[in-house]
């Protein structure tokens, strides 16, 4: 009898996006004064010291440490979302910490049961992590940006992103309460993608735990929150979730148990960054005046910016293909995200993000210009 044989898992996945624009890269990489690479949306900027010391003090500790996370850094979740976000009423136990919140949103759905064949529900232009974490879990996946399209369905799970990625696009109050009430009306769990919410410009950001969204009630919400923008913390992995007591319980069980474990140096580091304030206010600045310098460039350009009024991106267009304003771009060696690696709706926009240095963010700025 031969031996079973293993199914690829990648097969039924979707192209790695950024595989698909190795020729892009090359053409940008070409310009005689060299790439300015705004398409990953990767942080650039220094950690802060307060930060690096932390983790530097955290270093000594021996042992293994709990999935659940440090009490202070549980303590400094809890304060820094109310001090920061107006979010109040989380408990302690409703914080659970994350080694990365790509990771964690791509192994949601099956870490939170969703049955094989069931309906995961994505924005119409989305992260492209909410479908693979679907697809992992053998769901069905829809794109729709209102309950009304759901028609009589009902999902298991619903993925909300505001400010979204890559649109910039903020949800307003009034939005995120219908979600809220329709979800917990049908016992449907939504997980909210809020990991730019400290970066709003034009509109108000507010959190899906926020009392004007939910009343206070937290029944059937997860928040995911991330340090990687908003304190130069990708290269930590530090993330965490917050929200309903017994689906954070049940995430913690099934996580002790595949020995899901955040490093204790970087629990440290992520406690001075969730009690420091004066390093976020900072990066944010630097974040603003490179968004208003690439954002005059882009429509001294002929092009038409779209949403983008929270997050890390410019969300534009110039009326092309999303490919053909990729190569158009790539040619001056400006490398962008195209739009279509976020679904169909995105097929005629690109991405460009504001993480490069001053330097290279001024040096896209003459190119456009020109």
């Amino acid at each position: 009898m031969s031996p079973a044989r293993l199914q690829p898992v990648s097969a039924g996945l979707p192209d790695f996006p950024w595989d698909t624009i190795s020729g892009a890269r090359e053409r940008a990489a070409a310009h005689p004064d060299g790439i300015v690479d705004l398409s990953v949306g990767t942080p650039v900027d220094p950690v802060d010291p307060v930060i690096r010391r932390a983790l530097a003090d955290g270093s000594e500790f021996p042992g293994y440490p709990a999935t659940a996370g440090t009490a202070a850094l549980r303590e400094a979740a809890v304060a820094a979302l109310s001090r920061r976000f107006g979010v109040d009423g989380v408990a302690e136990s409703a914080i659970l910490p994350v080694i990365g919140t790509k990771e964690a949103i791509a192994g949601l759905p099956s870490q939170l049961g969703v049955p094989a064949g069931a309906l995961v529900v994505i924005p119409e232009v989305a992260y492209p992590t909410y479908e693979v974490g679907a697809l992992l879990a053998g769901a069905q996946v829809l794109r729709a940006d209102s309950t009304v399209a759901l028609g009589p369905q009902s999902p298991a799970l619903m993925f909300i992103n505001s400010p979204s990625n890559p649109t910039g696009k903020v949800l307003g109050a009034d939005h995120l309460r219908k979600v809220v009430s329709w979800a917990q009306g049908r016992g449907v769990t939504v997980v909210s993608d809020e990991c730019y919410l400290g970066l709003a410009w034009d509109d108000e950001a507010l959190s899906i735990l926020d009392p004007r969204v939910c009343g206070g009630d937290h029944t059937g919400l997860i928040a995911v929150h991330s340090l990687s923008k908003s304190s130069n913390l990708a290269s930590y992995r530090a993330g965490f979730l917050a929200g309903d007591q017994a689906l954070i319980s049940e995430l913690l069980a099934v996580r002790k148990h595949a020995g899901m474990i955040m490093p204790y140096p970087i629990q440290q580091a992520m406690i001075a960054a969730l009690t420091d304030d004066e390093h976020v206010a900072a990066q944010r600045e630097r974040y603003r005046v490179r968004r208003e310098k690439l954002r005059a460039a882009l429509e001294s350009a002929g092009f038409t910016i779209d949403w983008s009024q929270a997050g890390l991106y410019l969300w534009a267009t110039r009326g092309d293909d999303s490919r053909a304003t990729l190569d158009w771009l790539a040619q001056r060696g400006i490398l962008v995200a195209p739009g279509d690696f976020y679904g169909p709706a995105g097929a005629r926009h690109i991405r460009m993000a504001l993480t490069a240095t001053d330097e290279r963010v001024d040096a896209a700025v003459a190119r456009l210009r020109a």
